[in-house]
């Protein structure tokens, strides 16, 4: 059965395209939970309501999950802007990254 760590470290290969730092660091995942041995739920967000990337960064998590952890045959993931996403939700590597103190 895949881990939520499993999962979390698949989700590190995931980045937006616009910004140098994958999705976990960047604090946009809000939640992972194992539904079977084949499905995974993300629960996500992204750095702006109207990114125009949204898709593209969800079909990712769906690939890097698929890919990256064995079993797993289904991903869903549900986009949400509650509560929005905010730099304080970076990662401390993140913001050297980024250059934000």
């Amino acid at each position: 059965m895949p881990t939520v760590e499993q999962v979390m470290e698949a989700l590190k290969n995931c980045y937006d395209p616009e910004i140098p730092v994958n999705i976990v660091d960047l604090g946009l995942v809000y939640d992972v939970k194992i539904i079977d041995d084949k499905t995974v739920y993300v629960k996500m967000t992204l750095t702006a309501p109207g990114c125009p990337v949204g898709a593209f960064v969800a079909e990712q998590v769906k690939e890097a999950v698929m890919t990256l952890v064995e079993g797993v045959e289904r991903v869903d993931v549900e986009l949400t802007f509650d509560p929005p996403w905010t730099p304080d939700r970076m990662s401390d590597e993140a913001r050297e990254i980024l250059g934000i103190v």
